[in-house]
């Protein structure tokens, strides 16, 4: 079996609605636990810049899984009831079933993906997970917004967000690329090269991921369409 890696994303307007979902946060851990078939997963909420971000924006909140293989990943998604409760309380959702490639270091002391043997050709969606040390917090924050504004900016880029477990420390950015072209581009220039660099001379996380995957599908809206609709127009 394939392994299927899904990315749901919530959005929530209105204090009740986001009240709701600042509390899953630690109610949802039991019954995302008890989720037949799901094997990793994390609960996060999302930050205002396109990337890494010390601040965080009350309105979106995700859910990232892993699953045996795209069937079960597909009707969890839809069925599972902590899926569900989710979606009632949302004012929108998507979720993106991915498939790994490639994957590198750990998350919470786990390798959560199992990547598949061969290449992704086509558009790709990369992950970047890291816990930050916390004696180098200022010098990290001063250098890393400037990363989160030139994603943003960057045309090639086809979807991004920034979502993370603990503000400050514990981040993640999710972004998707129509080529492996597109995303060296960014990932080899400017200030991002520069942090790069910064993160193995001064040693600035104390646990990090990489991960690349090939894109499956997806169900639901953000934006009100689907963000995979741009690599179709592309």
């Amino acid at each position: 079996m394939s392994q299927t890696v899904s990315l749901s994303l919530f959005r929530f307007r209105g204090p009740v609605a986001r009240t709701w979902a600042f509390g899953m946060m630690g109610l949802g851990r039991r019954p995302l636990n008890q989720t037949p078939d799901i094997g990793f997963w994390k609960l996060c909420g999302s930050g205002v810049g396109e990337g890494f971000t010390p601040t965080t924006f009350p309105s979106v909140f995700a859910i990232l899984a892993t699953w045996p293989d795209p069937h079960i990943a597909r009707e969890r998604i839809k069925y599972a009831p902590i899926f569900q409760r989710y979606r009632n309380h949302a004012d929108e959702d998507w979720s993106v079933f991915l498939t790994p490639r490639t994957s590198r270091g750990q998350w919470s002391g786990e390798t959560p993906f199992m990547p598949e043997p061969g290449t992704a050709n086509g558009p790709l969606a990369a992950l970047t997970r890291a816990s930050i040390r916390p004696g180098i917090l200022r010098r990290f924050w001063g250098r890393v917004p400037r990363i989160s504004d030139m994603i943003g900016q960057d045309p090639n880029v086809t979807f991004k967000i920034g979502i993370g477990e603990v503000p400050m420390l514990h981040q993640v950015t999710f972004s998707i690329w129509p080529s492996e072209q597109a995303m060296a581009g960014f990932a080899r220039t400017g200030p991002h090269a520069d942090a790069i660099r910064a993160v193995r001379n001064e040693d600035w996380f104390k646990e990090e991921l990489y991960a690349r995957f090939e894109i499956q599908s997806d169900i639901g809206s953000w934006g009100g369409r689907s963000p995979l609709q741009n690599l179709e127009a592309a």
